[in-house]
């Protein structure tokens, strides 16, 4: 999951709060910037350099500002599950315990308020929770307050602004995880366990936003420097900032809520149809299906897409797209894309021209620049799968 930073719009107007790991950024090098209301860091090395390394190796990111949310019932039975199924689109009654999806808020018109991950907690986590979600620390008070307005009375909602969370991922997180952890070995993709660790309890989730493997970790925030620590003390390990991560999640083809995604778009044209599983389509029951339900059966009006860019120069957020005269849409994510050696973005087309190889142009700094729909990702994911 879920989680979303974009380096080109980190203008704040409210003051700022420090991360929980705050000191330790900037005793590491960190360059801080503004971002969803925090102090964050946008890079330690340089963005490149940080980039490659994750691809390599592991590198470790500070996503505390995040919005992590339980949800409880106080009555017995399944009020949560129900609940929740009017909430998001996704199968929350089949989700099985360790074990987390990704999901999304979706207004009364279907427009997406927000894309999420949801887990259904085993025992012992987080004081008998039943659900556990990660929101966009962009949008999360936004979307508290959308989920408070929806929720049953018998259904307790609790804000865990007491939680850290770190997100490890690369090719060696794998490695680094166990050397701390060892019963992370044996976790796939999108799997959860909690786990205890010099005696701090650790939420831990195979699952990131790079494309890569790796793990998202929830612990108290007054022991995230105790472990930030540990893990940076392994060579397979750096600290990565804001930078790299837009990067890495634009090569995997992950949208970036709040420019990819809005509530002006929709499950279906955003490729994200896969959250809506058969028995959600077929009962419905949630905000949003009407539009859900009529895009299945006659297609969105236009469909987010990956594009591939000729020569050097990027396409960034708003730039307009055309086919011959025609505007057919717009860029929404863009920049130089490391590890494929070349500029790539991602944007909103209409569906005639959004299949895959049409040939389009971008205009950019006054001029056109030539530009291929690409299947997407960009880069392979590398999640760690049943073989």
């Amino acid at each position: 999951m879920s989680g979303n930073e974009d380096v080109t719009h980190l203008e704040e107007e409210l003051p700022l709060q420090p991360l929980p790991l705050d000191a330790w950024h900037r005793a590491k090098g960190a360059r801080m910037v503004g971002f969803a209301g925090y102090h964050m860091p946008i890079q330690y090395e340089g963005i490149m350099a940080e980039h490659s390394w994750t691809r390599e190796h592991a590198g470790l990111f500070d996503v505390s500002h995040m919005g992590q949310l339980t949800f409880s019932d106080d009555s017995e039975g399944r009020g949560v599950d129900d609940a929740l199924e009017q909430l998001l689109p996704s199968d929350i009654k089949g989700l099985k315990p360790f074990r987390q999806r990704y999901s999304m808020l979706l207004d009364e018109e279907g427009g997406i308020l927000d894309d999420l991950m949801v887990s259904r907690v085993g025992d012992g986590a987080f004081d008998g929770a039943d659900i556990y979600m990660v929101v966009n620390g962009a949008t999360k008070y936004d979307d508290i307050g959308w989920v408070i307005e929806h929720l049953p009375d018998e259904v307790v909602m609790n804000h865990m602004d007491e939680q850290a969370l770190l997100a490890l991922q690369g090719p060696e997180a794998g490695e680094a995880m166990a050397a701390l952890v060892p019963g992370t070995a044996d976790l796939l993709f999108m799997q959860s366990g909690l786990f205890e660790w010099r005696g701090v309890p650790l939420w831990i989730s195979r699952s990131g936003y790079t494309g890569e493997d790796g793990f998202e970790i929830s612990l108290p925030a007054d022991d995230a420097k105790l472990l930030a620590d540990a893990l940076c003390e392994l060579p397979q390990v750096k600290p990565i900032g804001l930078g790299a991560r837009d990067s890495l999640r634009l090569e995997a083809g992950l949208p970036l809520y709040g420019h990819d995604l809005t509530p002006a778009v929709s499950t279906i044209g955003a490729d994200l149809g896969f959250a809506i599983q058969k028995r959600r389509r077929e009962e419905g029951g949630f905000i949003g299906h009407a539009r859900v339900m009529k895009e299945l059966a006659e297609g969105p009006g236009s469909r987010r897409v990956g594009l591939k860019i000729d020569g050097r120069l990027p396409a960034r957020e708003g730039a307009n797209i055309f086919a011959g005269d025609v505007l057919v849409g717009e860029v929404t994510s863009g920049g130089f894309a490391p590890t494929v050696g070349a500029p790539i973005a991602m944007g909103w087309v209409s569906l005639p021209h959004a299949a895959i190889d049409t040939a389009l142009e971008i205009e950019v700094r006054g001029k056109r620049i030539a530009a291929t729909v690409a299947p997407m990702p960009f880069v392979p994911h590398r999640y760690r799968r049943k073989a």
